[in-house]
């Protein structure tokens, strides 16, 4: 009954304001646009674009910082997930300064993460040269998901479509894009959990691209301003109470204090206080996955990018169209490919070699016809995903789960990341790192492809259907064998050290051990508890791969 009263009930505004709003005409207006237009000519290279690796957690973290600390005109964030926790409470202190010089300030942000204590991130909509808007919102309250959801059940199938793309510009000039949304266990901060994932920083040419991509989905009738869903006197009173809050409590000479915590599911699609804590130190000595030892350096000044080893490389992106998520998305599909419908062309093309990582793997029959002919041409195909163990979506390894022997019957490599490592890992050897809090667990989620060790693919898609079909999704494509290598080397000790080879013997499934690691093989699904064995052996015949 009180599901079909919050069904019956729950809207969205009909009558929206949204004023239309575009990127930065000219980045060389700009300290960081005039950076970029040097260092590509001191490249003497024809490209237009050039790229960096993000190779760290703590990299990751800090060049954001810096490029919210440098930027003059503008800052363009789109992210799916927004966490509050201490790690994001510094970038919206160092975002407020940013408003405060002059910096016009627009986020995008899906609305399925919304709820609970992370609805107090919202409160920047209500700063002053900051907008916030919520792609595809959820009717009702932000008080509880599970609520959320049960109001919308008559719509889901568009609250099951999630704008899952990841961007962050500033001043139209340089940007990040990869897997990565922003909180702590994407830094490598969790205390619990850590997400090994990977980004590009990118300058010149691509970053306008990217930029075009923001702004028609900034400008989508999809994505609604904050103030026509809520008030900022609703989200004051959602605000936690001072036990749970005052950890996290922005000094009183700031604005409100965003307040909340990581949410479990945000890695994937899911059905006045006291004084401040210190947040923890984004720059530490880190241990990768190879067991060297190094020490995170921030990112340099933006104005100074030729401190970063920049590659000036042939790219294109590859973005879905917004309208893969409006209420009509199922016409419209049939008309336009995907971001991994391009992706799986890409693959197509592979003569010798194919390095996949996707912390969700489930092919679906046309992949794997796909997958099939790729092998048929002898082209060796690795693939690193998540464990049962390490999977935060465990129902997407169900999906993984039924086309794991035939992966394997095509020849196909399959390397499952281990869940305990040795430290919080938060990346691949230089990709990501553990770092000194010990006894934290790994969960996969970058995304990327080498192809031919000459193509690199980073972006925010999986290779699932729920990628293909649902969500909109962004990657960059770059030709550089440099880089192309340098991703490969960083991944190759996962494989070998922080993964569990999953080979076929006398028709089982056996695990082998990481090398080095004193760990045993397996027949069963390790390090997974009982209770997790068995929801794969319930749901995995009856659960459709669109759904996982």
């Amino acid at each position: 009954m009180l599901g079909l009263w919050l069904t019956g009930c729950a809207s969205l505004p009909s009558e929206v304001d949204r004023p239309v709003s575009t990127a930065l005409a000219d980045p060389t207006e700009t300290r960081i646009g005039r950076a970029v237009q040097a260092r590509a000519a001191q490249a003497e290279t024809h490209n237009d674009s050039g790229f960096a690796l993000v190779n760290s957690a703590e990299l990751a973290f800090t060049s954001r910082m810096a490029l919210i600390n440098a930027a003059e005109k503008t800052l363009d964030i789109q992210y799916y997930a927004i966490h509050a926790d201490e790690t994001t409470l510094r970038m919206f202190d160092a975002l407020r300064a940013a408003a405060a010089r002059g910096v016009r300030i627009r986020i995008l942000l899906d609305d399925f993460n919304t709820a609970g204590k992370n609805a107090q991130v919202l409160k920047l909509a209500f700063e002053k040269n900051i907008e916030l808007r919520l792609f595809n919102p959820l009717p009702g309250g932000r008080g509880s998901l599970f609520f959320r959801i049960l109001g919308s059940l008559k719509d889901m199938d568009r609250i099951q479509r999630r704008m899952h793309n990841k961007i962050f510009v500033a001043d139209n000039a340089v940007a990040i894009t990869g897997g990565r949304n922003l909180g702590e266990t994407y830094f490598g901060q969790g205390e619990s959990t850590n997400f090994i994932d990977a980004d590009v920083l990118a300058a010149g040419r691509i970053v306008r691209e990217l930029s075009r991509s923001f702004d028609l989905y900034w400008n989508n009738p999809l994505a609604y301003p904050v103030e026509s869903l809520m008030t900022a006197a609703q989200l004051e009173a959602m605000k936690p109470p001072p036990a749970a809050a005052g950890a996290l409590a922005a000094p009183a000479a700031q604005a409100t204090p965003v307040n909340g915590e990581t949410s479990a599911t945000a890695g994937r699609n899911a059905t006045g206080g006291a004084p401040a804590k210190p947040a923890k130190s984004a720059v530490r000595k880190v241990t990768a996955l190879d067991g060297s030892v190094s020490v995170a350096e921030p990112l340099p000044d933006s104005t100074n990018l030729a401190l970063l080893e920049w590659i000036w490389a042939p790219s294109t992106l590859l973005v879905d169209k917004a309208s893969k998520i409006a209420a009509d998305a199922d016409a419209v599909e049939a008309s336009q490919d995907t971001t991994v419908d391009g992706l799986l062309q890409l693959m197509a093309e592979a003569k010798s070699d194919l390095l996949i990582v996707s912390p969700y793997f489930v092919p679906g029959q046309r992949m794997m016809d796909q997958l099939a002919a790729i092998r048929q041409k002898n082209v060796r195909i690795r693939v690193l995903t998540n464990s049962l163990a390490s999977n935060d979506a465990p129902a997407a390894h169900v999906g993984y789960a039924r086309y794991r022997k035939d992966l394997l019957g095509l020849g196909i490599e399959l390397y499952e990341m281990r869940a305990e490592q040795e430290g919080t890992l938060s990346g691949f050897s230089s990709l990501g790192s553990t770092g000194s809090a010990g006894g934290s667990r790994a969960s996969l989620h970058a995304k990327i492809v080498v192809l031919d060790d000459s193509l690199l693919v980073v972006g925010s898609m999986n290779l699932d259907l729920r990628s293909q079909l649902q969500n909109s999704e962004v990657a960059l494509v770059i030709r550089s064998r440099k880089l192309s290598a340098d991703t490969t080397r960083l991944i190759e000790p996962a494989l070998a050290k922080g993964a569990y080879k999953v080979e076929l013997e006398n028709g089982q499934l056996v695990w082998r051990a990481p090398q080095g690691s004193q760990l045993k093989d397996s027949r069963t699904e390790p390090d997974a508890s009982l209770g997790l064995k068995l929801m794969l052996t319930l749901i995995g015949p009856l659960a459709p791969d669109e759904m996982l």
